[in-house]
């Protein structure tokens, strides 16, 4: 399991407030995109749950106990800047982490317990699709080829949570399709919660289930400080999608359109749910 609970979250630095009284439960296998005006506090909310950042007030719960106050293996995070190691390899950057959690003294392990890693990150490695780069360097790669290197380093150390921290904004349209096919399929293959932050709309209607839009009530310039951000929309996708199974989309309406740019005509209608407080729009138009 890998539920989140966010109570009365408040984030200050000094007489800056930056996120206001945040309450969110996320529920588990969820992928939940964070959206929402540059300053506003996505980035701080993330590197909260993350652990680099401690609340001023309010508590995080995970699966019901709370969240470390440091990052652990539990959450991995990717970054848009490639957060991989250049004096490695592939096969080296995949092997990092389980080799540093299980020999602290030394950081590498030896004979049949390395072979054990190696064989494990080479499968990681044929998952997101750089089976044959496992001698190379980050350097020796593409941008889309090291974020493919990020994903799989950080799914190495089976996080119960992952953390994007807008990963794909760099990346080239078609390379970015590409990534997006990916992570569907990561999301519906591994069991995990999936947080990103995003600018891009079309990216967080295409890939999550939920879409929370963080925003300042108040923003003039004598209440920026004294004011924060919080959850001003909280929107559900419609058709639901859920980890592991393939939505009403995906079945029946792919078949009707060579291109899916072309499916805005079969989208269904905005739907407000019953406790009046989210909103359920069309994934499909």
């Amino acid at each position: 399991m890998s539920g989140i609970e966010i109570r009365n979250l408040w984030k200050e630095y000094g007489e800056q407030i930056v996120l206001e009284n945040v309450s969110l439960t996320i529920a588990p296998r969820a992928f939940v995109a964070l959206v929402g005006p540059s300053g506003c506090g996505k980035t701080t909310f993330l590197r909260m749950i993350l652990g680099q950042e401690s609340a001023t007030r309010g508590e995080i719960l995970l699966d019901g106990k709370l969240l470390p106050k440091e990052p652990g293996p539990d959450r991995g995070v990717v970054y848009q800047r490639y957060s991989v190691f250049p004096h490695m390899t592939v096969l080296g950057n995949v092997m990092a982490g389980p080799e540093m959690r299980s020999a602290r003294i030394l950081g590498r392990r030896f004979g049949a317990a390395r072979r054990a890693i190696a064989d494990e990150a080479r499968a990681m490695l044929a998952e997101v699709g750089l089976a044959g780069s496992e001698d190379k360097y980050p350097a020796q790669l593409s941008g889309g080829m090291q974020q493919r290197l990020a994903l799989a380093q950080a799914l190495m150390m089976k996080p119960r949570v992952l953390l994007l921290d807008e990963p794909f904004g760099a990346l080239d349209p078609g390379i970015r399709a590409d990534i997006h096919a990916l992570m569907r399929r990561l999301w519906n293959e591994i069991e995990m919660t999936v947080i990103m932050v995003t600018h891009d709309l079309r990216e967080a209607f295409t890939l999550s289930t939920r879409i929370i839009a963080f925003e300042r009530r108040r923003d003039r310039p004598e209440e920026q400080a004294r004011y924060g951000a919080t959850i001003a929309q909280d929107i559900l996708i419609w058709p639901p999608r859920v980890a592991g199974r393939r939505t009403m989309y995906e079945i029946d309406l792919h078949s009707l359109r060579d291109d899916p740019t072309t499916m805005g005509q079969f989208a269904g209608t905005t739907r407000p749910t019953g406790d009046g407080h989210a909103q359920t729009y069309s994934a499909l138009g």
